[in-house]
């Protein structure tokens, strides 16, 4: 295996370009991801007109120019804590997943690290709706921890199963070991499973009941200003960085004929992108309690064939 911090495929963006640097890449990935989830949203949400797609712009000029909205004894600490920390762990996401053939990190666990900040965030929205000390808030936020019982555990199953097919926790040798066939067409389930966990944990289109209209937004309800922008900008560059982590996992990373790895990598990040979209904005936004059913009968027992099915090609020699 190649040193992360040596020559090499192994090289981190770190050790290539220098931190700030590295840093700054990630940053600006985050902004570009972010932004392209937000306007291939809004433009699937306003039925295919493409003028929609600058709507996340003119949205955001409005809540940075809006008041911060208030309440009555809320506990601005963890509100607030918990407001920075979505977007920040959303970023840092990122920081396992290949960027011009290269991470941020490169540690003996790369996926621990993804599904940590995912975990992570799962707090963090937690206190956006503990925070404001409002009901509708609280009441979103004891719906996200519902869903987080049902969609934490097959999410784990699906990135282990993509390191049991590659042997390796780290997202680069996952990559190099779909050179000759992508991990979708082996792992089908876990690929599925993945992006509808990552949905949920943006508590986004079937998965929205936190931030549902029959209360009131939920937790989203008593946000406002640049408070709503950075909760607003985590979510979706949480589900971005799926989509950029499911084309190393699943699709083959950066690899195709013809075009530089890179524009390979975007492209099919864009393409996972509008497939999200489009199939999210097509079902109906679920009740916790028939999620948490759904999962613990259906996806946890679905991942866990997956994985045994995977392990089963692993010990005949499948994959390379």
């Amino acid at each position: 295996m190649t040193d992360p911090d040596m020559g090499g495929t192994g090289m981190t963006l770190a050790a290539a370009w220098g931190l700030l640097p590295a840093v700054l890449a990630v940053g600006l990935t985050a902004l570009v991801l972010g932004v392209a989830f937000a306007a291939v949203d809004s433009v699937v949400v306003s039925g295919g007109r493409l003028r929609s797609a600058v709507e996340p712009l003119r949205s955001s000029l409005h809540w940075l120019a809006q008041q911060r909205r208030t309440t009555l004894a809320p506990d601005r600490l963890l509100w607030r804590s918990g407001v920075i920390a979505v977007p920040v762990l959303a970023v840092l996401s990122l920081a396992v997943v290949p960027i011009g053939g290269r991470t941020l990190l490169s540690t003996s666990a790369d996926l621990v690290w993804f599904n940590a900040m995912e975990a992570l965030l799962w707090a963090a929205v937690w206190l956006v709706g503990w925070g404001p000390n409002a009901v509708h808030s609280l009441v979103g936020a004891y719906r996200f921890l519902a869903q987080g019982l049902a969609y934490e555990l097959p999410l784990m199953f699906a990135l282990i199963t993509a390191g049991l097919g590659a042997g390796s926790l780290r997202t680069m040798d996952i990559v190099a070991t779909q050179e000759n066939l992508w991990f979708v067409v082996s792992m089908p389930v876990a690929f599925v499973v993945f992006l509808a966990s990552a949905a949920a944990f943006a508590f986004w289109g079937p998965f929205a009941s936190p931030a549902g209209a029959d209360i009131a937004s939920g937790v989203m309800s008593e946000l406002s200003g640049v408070d709503r922008l950075l909760v607003q900008a985590g979510r979706a560059v949480v589900l971005g960085a799926a989509a950029a982590m499911s084309v190393a996992l699943f699709l083959g990373g950066g690899s195709g004929p013809g075009l530089p790895e890179p524009v390979w990598y975007l492209l099919k990040t864009l393409l996972v992108i509008a497939v999200i979209v489009s199939v999210g904005r097509r079902i109906p936004v679920t009740r916790p309690d028939r999620f948490v059913e759904f999962s613990w009968m259906i996806l946890i027992p679905a991942t866990l064939l997956q994985a045994l099915w995977v392990a089963l090609l692993v010990l005949s020699g499948f994959y390379p």
